[in-house]
């Protein structure tokens, strides 16, 4: 199975589906809410905001409580919410990427480090792993939105990198600086994606063990059941046995 990253999620959650639900619109929120704060409250007219919303869609995140976390930019009593990036290693010598919108920088890089540690691997320098990873344009369309031909023939000309069409759908990449455009050209064609946003994209992966991808896994899981972690992003890969015994 390919490397865990917002490409290929192979997260596994335990727990009550509602209470899973009741966090990732919580982060949503706080997504939605810190890039309203950021630029227009527009989603038009904001980049980030307008890449906010459409993950927020995704998820089927109601209309209410996307209205809601766009007002609550406006508000006086608004928290201070800073970008941090952590990078470490996991077991295995995997690479790991952790995003977080943090209102508390020391209350998370410590329960970003205990992670970490319990798991047998250790947080690193900011820069540490990055260089192992590139920071790219993700568009994602429905099977429905396009053949692939069409899709591939239109992402060329909007000025796109790759372009990768499969049973789940199309997943188009492009430079940081080209994901507002690409994005632009390819709804006037297409309509609205599924998903547009910036990702870690892994150059290589590494093969693990079922016993370190089983740590690899639960190190993961706890990190995006951390309230502040925004995403994570792993180098690694693991036998599909081992996803579906876990999932199971």
């Amino acid at each position: 199975m390919a490397g865990h990253s917002q490409f290929k999620n192979i997260m596994h959650k335990k727990g009550k589906q509602d209470a899973i639900r009741s966090k990732l619109f919580s982060k949503l929120a706080r997504e939605i809410t810190v890039a309203a704060k950021m630029g227009a409250p527009d989603p038009g007219m904001n980049p980030r905001l307008r890449m906010a919303v459409l993950a927020a869609r995704a998820e089927n995140m109601p209309k209410d409580n996307i209205e809601r976390a766009i007002k609550k930019a406006s508000a006086g009593d608004l928290e201070n919410y800073d970008e941090v990036r952590y990078e470490g290693y996991a077991p295995g010598g995997v690479a790991v990427i952790v995003e977080a919108l943090t209102d508390n920088r020391n209350r998370t890089a410590g329960e970003v480090r205990s992670y970490f540690t319990k798991a047998g691997g250790a947080l690193a320098e900011t820069g540490a792993v990055s260089f192992m990873f590139d920071h790219v344009g993700l568009i994602v369309y429905d099977k429905t939105a396009a053949s692939d031909d069409a899709m591939l023939e239109a992402a060329i000309d909007a000025g796109a990198d790759d372009v990768q069409s499969g049973e789940e759908g199309h997943e188009i990449v492009t430079s940081m600086e080209a994901l507002k455009d690409a994005q632009k050209a390819l709804e006037a064609k297409f309509g609205e994606p599924r998903k547009a946003s910036l990702v870690w994209r892994p150059q290589n992966t590494v093969p693990v063990d079922d016993e370190a991808g089983e740590k690899i896994l639960k190190l993961i899981g706890a990190l995006e059941d951390n309230d502040d972690v925004q995403n994570v992003t792993a180098n690694f890969e693991v036998s599909d046995a081992l996803v579906a015994r876990l999932q199971g």
